[in-house]
């Protein structure tokens, strides 16, 4: 056959390039997508890295300040309550992770100084050196006063002396910010959260102080805001003030907001709370473990015996539970209450019955008393 006769379109010699061409041209996007693969991976790496270096390292815009570290806390705990106060001062996650690989030594109770603007990494690092710290226990029990508190800083060993020099003490002094209308005459009063705390050792009498009213403060506003509608206050202060009387009145938890309710009853009846507490306090250095007849009569801005409303000032250092009473106080139609000589309280809805609650406490007082004065078997 002539090979001319070939068709000259048929050219098998040059099939196997073409071929080649299509599988080069198949492969290329197979190394594209391993490339992008690359490159996605790489950014997730980096921006990785980016939000360790922000949530570790980035400084966070706060004054310098003391901050205090309660027993039991932990780092994650802490963690999650820096973030609700200060919503995007870092990533909780990743401030997690963080604690978890450099975190050497447990977080220990105290009081710690942060400098301006520090960054996690450096937070971390002072709150590690807490266990080289000495501690020192103020203990503030429910009920005490301010001078009683003042006292107590004062002899206290491990607390260094700074702005205490008597019984008195004013927001200026103290350098916080705290309206007048909420501190009479410079009384900061019932301004002190009572509980118990560890300070570094040598720590001042003004940081103790300091913190003991900034918690107070958070605790009375935030109990404000989820308060019952329609009570007698115009103000959180005169909460304050009524939550000290509660706190006086009992140390039953349970009788709380039963006294807050007769309080805020005999306040909306135009009533005078005639509570003994406020009594003692505007007698001072007077009171000797019993009150008069002429005590209750004799007129100070305390006597409720004699004025009208509130005291001008707390009578006392209130717990939060007593913060909480007076601004959820019990339904109740009682006006009334009186102790019950068995450590408890009889509460009445009119006169009549109050009076024969009084009258069954004196029989339970001379009962007791008669029982005290009778000789014992082992002396006769």
């Amino acid at each position: 056959m002539n090979e001319n006769n070939q068709p000259k379109d048929h050219q098998p010699e040059n099939n196997q390039p073409h071929q080649q061409a299509q599988s080069i041209l198949v492969a290329k996007p197979k190394k594209s997508a391993k490339g992008w693969v690359v490159l996605l991976v790489l950014i997730v790496v980096w921006l990785f890295f980016w939000a360790i270096y922000q949530t570790a390292f980035r400084p966070i815009s706060q004054k310098k300040q003391m901050i205090t570290i309660e027993q039991g806390e932990t780092y994650n705990g802490l963690i999650d309550k820096w973030q609700d106060k200060n919503q995007g001062m870092f990533i909780k996650p990743l401030a997690k992770l963080y604690v978890k690989i450099h975190a050497k030594k447990p977080l220990h109770a105290g009081m710690y100084q942060l400098p301006d603007n520090p960054s996690f990494a450096q937070m971390l690092s002072i709150l590690q050196q807490g266990s080289k710290a000495a501690l020192v226990k103020i203990q503030i029990i429910e009920g005490k006063t301010a001078a009683d508190l003042y006292n107590m800083l004062r002899g206290h060993e491990g607390i260094k002396n700074e702005i205490l020099s008597g019984n008195a003490l004013t927001p200026q002094e103290l350098r916080v910010n705290l309206p007048k209308k909420y501190a009479p005459n410079g009384n900061m009063e019932g301004w002190f959260a009572p509980d118990t705390y560890y300070f570094a050792e040598g720590s001042s009498d003004k940081q103790v102080l300091a913190s003991l009213f900034n918690r107070q403060y958070t605790m009375l506003i935030k109990a404000w805001e989820k308060r019952q509608s329609n009570l007698p206050y115009a103000t959180p202060y005169e909460a304050l003030i009524m939550a000290s009387i509660i706190e006086k009145e009992t140390s039953l938890a349970s009788e709380r907001s039963q006294i807050a309710g007769v309080f805020v009853n005999r306040l909306r009846q135009k009533m005078r709370l005639q509570t003994d507490p406020t009594v003692i306090y505007g007698m001072g250095d007077r009171y000797d473990g019993n009150i008069k007849k002429s005590d209750l009569q004799q007129k100070t801005a305390y006597n409720t015996y004699q004025i009208d409303g509130l005291p001008p000032t707390p009578i006392a250092l209130p717990s939060l539970a007593s913060i909480e009473a007076a601004l959820n106080p019990d339904k109740t139609d009682a006006l009334y209450f009186v102790a019950t000589g068995y450590g408890g309280h009889k509460f009445s809805t009119n006169l009549a019955d109050h009076n024969k609650a009084v009258q069954a406490y004196l029989k339970v007082m001379r009962s007791k008393q008669d029982h005290h004065n009778q000789p014992s078997q082992l002396a006769q």
